[in-house]
């Protein structure tokens, strides 16, 4: 039977595929991948499991409706014959955003205005009504248009999916969590594996490297807009969580350590393991990257070292990729992810990465160095 909802995850530059891969590990296969976002069929109860099991996208919404639109007139008709009345109840509160990007329509004020008439008038005509308090549930409509091909959807996600519940408390620059999560899913970790992180801050990776070991739902511990949407049952946002439950595999042991040279960085990243469930289960520590050392073979160390734009000046970061540089020297077994916009990242480390991908750390665009460790014998 064909899947009644068009879906967009949409994503940060750069990790489009890593979230396509996640959608078709979830079982979403009629994919459409492009620049920041990816468009799958699917039914209303997955508006609810991708929101609660995608790592790696910021939000999920429902696609409205695609067309060319050259004109306000052109906008404001073919908005108005979209099926919002579908999605909509009557006392729907549906703001507007919008952002336009060479096109000619260029006027994000004037198109946000012009979509939300549109919408009215639409309703009018299906609920019989003049006037519409926008007193209950919240739908964030978005017009979004490029070279002039418009897309409207609704907003399912609410605050985006970085936000896990559990990093209440953060340092200065902190790593999202979606791209601390893409950058483990790029290490091919697994939890019968090491797992370091010797620039930890406020704990993201080591956290979400815990949460990908033991199998639990990113967003297992915080609301979602769309949960309030009578178009759910009540039972079905329940269905859905009791069923990450059951996939949770809370005794598989973690082998994590979290370390910062700043003391309070360690407390943060100690608090927030706490808020996650994971007290006692992550090992933090104070320590510089120098004086790593590694109790295990075949581990992965991934990090995301100062570099420029944030913290310390240029000498403390040429340091800090020597000792980096060293450590891998040092533990042959084990592979280095490291995360930097520092353009002599490999020539202080001593040697050319494996692998290379560009990733974007909120605006400051970045290489991810990969560094492959010498591989396990494979048991006979």
């Amino acid at each position: 039977m064909a899947k009644s909802l068009s879906l967009i995850a949409t994503t940060a530059m750069g990790l489009e595929s890593i979230a396509a891969d996640e959608l078709r590990k979830l079982g979403y296969e009629d994919l459409t991948v492009e620049n920041g976002r990816i468009t799958f069929s699917a039914d209303p109860i997955d508006i609810c499991r991708t929101n609660l099991w995608l790592r790696t996208a910021d939000r999920v919404r429902v696609k409205i409706g695609e067309f060319e639109a050259l004109t306000f007139d052109s906008l404001f008709e073919q908005t108005k014959a979209l099926p919002w009345a579908d999605f909509l109840p009557k006392n729907a509160e549906f703001p507007v955003t919008g952002k336009s990007y060479k096109s000619r329509l260029h006027s994000v004020p004037d198109c946000q205005s012009i979509v939300k008439k549109a919408v009215v008038e639409n309703m009018k005509a299906r609920y019989h009504e003049d006037w519409f308090t926008e007193d209950g549930p919240i739908y964030k409509i978005q017009v979004a248009i490029n070279k002039d091909c418009v897309t409207l959807s609704i907003d399912t996600s609410g605050e985006g999916l970085h936000k896990r519940g559990y990093r209440r408390l953060h340092s200065a620059a902190p790593l999202k969590e979606t791209l601390a999560s893409a950058m483990i899913y790029l290490s091919r970790w697994t939890p019968d594996r090491p797992f370091a992180d010797p620039f930890c801050g406020s704990g993201t990776l080591p956290i979400e490297a815990a949460m990908i070991g033991q199998n639990i739902a990113p967003g297992f511990n915080r609301s979602f807009v769309s949960e309030s949407w009578p178009m759910f049952r009540e039972n079905e946002w329940k269905a859905v969580r009791d069923e990450a439950e059951e996939l949770a595999n809370y005794n598989q042991p973690l082998n994590i350590l979290g370390s910062d040279i700043d003391h309070n960085m360690v407390e943060l990243s100690e608090h927030n393991a706490l808020e996650a469930g994971f007290g006692g289960l992550i090992t933090f520590k104070q320590m510089q990257v120098a004086d790593f050392t590694a109790k295990q073979d075949y581990g992965c160390m991934i990090g995301n070292p100062p570099y420029g734009e944030r913290l310390g000046d240029q000498e403390q970061i040429e340091q800090i990729c020597r000792d980096l540089g060293r450590l891998f020297q040092k533990n042959e077994t084990w592979s280095f992810y490291l995360i930097s916009s520092f353009e002599a990242f490999e020539t202080f480390f001593g040697r050319k990465a494996t692998k290379k991908r560009k990733l974007y750390n909120g605006r400051i665009r970045t290489d991810y160095f990969q560094y492959f460790g010498r591989k396990k014998p494979k048991e006979s």
